[in-house]
């Protein structure tokens, strides 16, 4: 008997020594399966405090208003200018630098070169790292450059320069994702239009600015301007930008690299908005460098400080940035752009018509094509940072791309016909520009799913308020998720339901071919 008890009490003992180990097996899969508590980002760079009302924290999400929106385009009006401060000093420079025009002339082409390095090596880093530590980094670069620019008597020294320059002036490329990723929905085109109406202004005031201080002082001074802007950029983004997280902390910079490329191939919406927008930036540069070559000839013959003044009429133009931006936040982003090219056409046909008679057409067209020319880039840039918020900056780098190419193709081939042909051809040329965005544009109607690449499907809706979203976006993708949910209690889903499941599914698994995590973290706007 002693023995059977023995036993008995032996096997629970085993029995209840198991359980507890089970149990504390448990425990710590469940531990494991926990996420990680979250860590307050404090420093930036390890070494400066961040202000506390800028650090970010998940329960408490930052509040994008007006007020960071124009930080955001005053920093970039003044940071893209490094592009052009050099343009109407190169005669100076000729002179400071004892060397003939030839040689100079190098420097606008190096700097813009380094702008297209920074576009493609600098700008994707926003879908990698925290923004605010890249942005204070190029800020820092530019103004630090900008000194050696201001101090140099070497020629080869301030080429090389100027290309560094060029590189890190990328930061307003950095702020218009994020914008759009700060915005709320609903405000998204208005937030994304002011910082590229403070871009644009940055692009006509720089070479006004330049060619004033130069011509009651030394092109030295022009840097040293420069220099002093970009501190009080520097200063206001470490008070005002908040630190907002990484969006692909898993992903490699090799890889976002490569996705970045693969986007350019295997995304009809984005490669639709690239096309059309080197279309656009060729009519846009087109029309601007062959102004000065009409107004310069019969029957104008206006003097360099005159049509220098044609500058005033575009930013004119960007002033109405603002209000282009809150009517695209109204409409479906493909009607925006439909509306903006075929009045483009019209202002285009004026130019055309009477270009080269009358300066009341060519004050006219220059106010037209850069409200429609800023309408367009608005409507296509937000068209394409609808596909994934994870991936906007590389988006932003493909079209800024395609803007910089069609720039450099407008320029010669306009400079060339113009040359050639006269000012009605040059307009003639820009026509054809207009009619071939047109033709792209249709090639591919306002509803259709994301990994098509021509058609019409999904209606003609033209409200935002009451489109559905494209299915494969990340909005539509979200949208079949809480669907699917609601179904899970064993509804029966109708055709529709099973075929966006099936478009959100294949999405999914396509953005993780491509390196875009579908979960970022989204922030209050207001």
């Amino acid at each position: 008997m002693d023995a059977l008890m023995d036993s008995r009490t032996s096997t629970i003992v085993a029995t209840e020594s198991g359980m507890a180990k089970a149990k504390a097996e448990e425990e710590v899969v469940k531990q494991k399966e926990l996420p990680a508590p979250f860590v307050q980002h404090t420093r930036d760079f390890g070494i400066i405090p961040i202000p506390k009302h800028l650090r970010y924290h998940p329960d408490k999400p930052f509040h994008f208003g007006l007020g960071l929106n124009i930080a955001f385009g005053f920093a970039s009006t003044f940071i893209v200018s490094n592009l052009y401060y050099c343009q109407p000093l190169l005669i100076q420079f000729s002179h400071s630098f004892k060397v003939d025009y030839n040689a100079v002339s190098r420097i606008p082409t190096l700097i813009q070169a380094g702008y297209a390095t920074g576009l493609l090596l600098i700008s994707p880093l926003g879908d990698l790292l925290p923004r605010r530590p890249v942005i204070l980094s190029t800020v820092f670069l530019s103004t630090t450059l900008s000194i050696g620019l201001a101090v140099t008597s070497n020629l080869h020294v301030f080429e090389g320069l100027s290309y560094l320059v060029g590189v890190a002036t990328v930061t307003p490329q950095i702020l218009i994702p994020l914008a759009a990723d700060l915005a709320p929905p609903e405000r998204r085109a208005s937030a994304i239009s002011v910082v590229l109406s403070g871009l644009l202004f940055g692009i006509l005031i720089a070479r006004v600015l330049s060619g004033i201080i130069a011509e009651f002082s030394s092109w030295r001074v022009v840097y040293y301007f420069s220099i002093s802007v970009q501190t009080l950029v520097l200063l206001g983004a470490y008070l005002l930008l908040p630190d907002y997280p990484a969006k692909n902390a898993n992903v490699t910079y090799f890889a976002i690299l490569r996705s970045m490329a693969k986007f350019a191939v295997t995304e009809p919406i984005l490669i639709q908005a690239a096309l059309v927008n080197l279309a656009s930036a060729a009519c846009f540069s087109n029309f601007w460098v062959t102004l000065t070559f009409l107004l310069g000839g019969p029957p104008y013959e206006y003097s360099t400080l005159v049509i220098g003044l044609f500058g005033l009429v575009g930013m004119a133009g960007v002033c109405f940035g603002p209000l282009v931006g809150y009517v695209i936040d109204k409409l479906v982003p493909w009607y925006a752009s439909l509306f903006s090219i075929v009045f483009s056409l019209v202002f285009q046909g004026v130019q055309t018509g009477a270009g080269g008679v009358s300066v009341a057409a060519v004050i006219v067209a220059a106010f037209g094509l850069d409200v429609t020319r800023q309408m367009l880039q608005v409507s296509l840039t937000t068209a394409a940072f609808s596909i994934s918020t994870a991936a906007r900056a590389r988006f932003n780098a493909v079209l800024i791309l395609g803007i910089f190419i069609g720039q450099v193709m407008g320029t010669a081939v306009g400079t060339l016909v113009f040359t050639k042909y006269g000012w009605r051809a040059a307009a003639g040329l820009n026509l054809g520009l207009g009619g071939a965005q047109l033709m792209m544009l249709l090639a591919r109607g306002p509803h259709v799913s994301r990994w098509r690449w021509y058609g019409y499907e999904g209606g003609v809706e033209w409200k935002r308020a009451r489109a559905k979203p494209v299915p494969g976006t990340e909005a539509a993708n979200a949208a079949a998720e809480a669907q699917a949910e609601a179904n899970t209690g064993g509804v029966e889903l109708t055709a529709p339901e099973m075929k966006r499941g099936a478009d959100t599914m294949s999405s999914m698994a396509k953005d993780s071919m491509l390196g875009v995590e579908m979960s970022p973290v989204r922030s209050r706007g207001g």
